[in-house]
């Protein structure tokens, strides 16, 4: 037997059993191959799509389908300390029987948003030879001020500042570093650096759709409803 294994001429001769399993490997080999051929063109196809072909999307509907799933964005927040100060006096006819005064340096926080739910169509502009999309924004929007009263630094001066007086001049230094903040908030180089955070974050947020609808060479112009171009 051992020498039935052994080839006889220049030509090799594998016994049946060898010579089974290399018919089943050719077989195998054929159907990996035309498997390969399959998934090649597939690749070659979804390759020539992605790189060579584009079903340019509408960039205004993009825009706006962007824009519909945040409804709301928060542009800029602004921190800061106000200084408020108020006076408790308390008097008898002409005779002032006490006085304090009360000094609140309090941290305070405003955000600036874009209230994205009311945009339409008309606020978006395309023009194909510029490939240049323009927004028109509304107005941003403040929240209430936010004072973190728990942190303030308070200064008394004066004698006998009871709980009835105390809680008079916090609540008066309140309302005052409430309406400071608010002042704050409506700064002209504080609204600047809210504006140019809102236009950064919008041509953030309309890069990606726009590529994804064809547009790679987009750019995105923002403004604001009632400013100068």
């Amino acid at each position: 037997m051992a020498d039935d294994l052994k080839p006889q001429t220049d030509t090799q001769i594998l016994p049946p059993m060898t010579r089974e399993r290399g018919i089943l490997s050719g077989r195998g080999e054929a159907a990996l191959a035309l498997l390969a051929a399959v998934l090649l063109i597939a690749a070659l196809g979804l390759g020539w799509r992605a790189y060579f072909y584009q079903e340019e999307g509408d960039p205004v509907a993009s825009a706006m389908l962007a824009f519909e799933r945040q409804n709301s964005l928060v542009v800029f927040a602004s921190r800061f300390e106000v200084v408020a100060e108020s006076e408790y006096e308390q008097t008898v006819g002409p005779i002032t029987l006490r006085r304090v005064r009360q000094a609140a340096i309090i941290p305070a926080s405003i955000d600036y948003r874009l209230d994205l739910s009311g945009m339409d169509t008309d606020d978006f502009a395309w023009d194909e030879e510029s490939q240049t999309l323009t927004v028109t924004l509304p107005q941003l929007q403040t929240s209430a001020p936010n004072l973190d009263e728990a942190s303030a630094r308070i200064f008394t001066d004066g004698l006998l500042n009871t709980g009835g007086s105390q809680q008079l001049l916090s609540e008066s230094n309140s309302r005052i570093a409430r309406d400071k903040a608010l002042a704050f908030a409506k700064n002209s180089e504080v609204l600047a650096l809210a504006r140019t955070a809102a236009r950064e974050a919008v041509r953030q947020n309309l890069a990606v759709p726009l590529q994804i609808a064809g547009h790679e060479r987009a750019r995105v112009k923002v403004r604001f409803a009632g400013a100068p171009e």
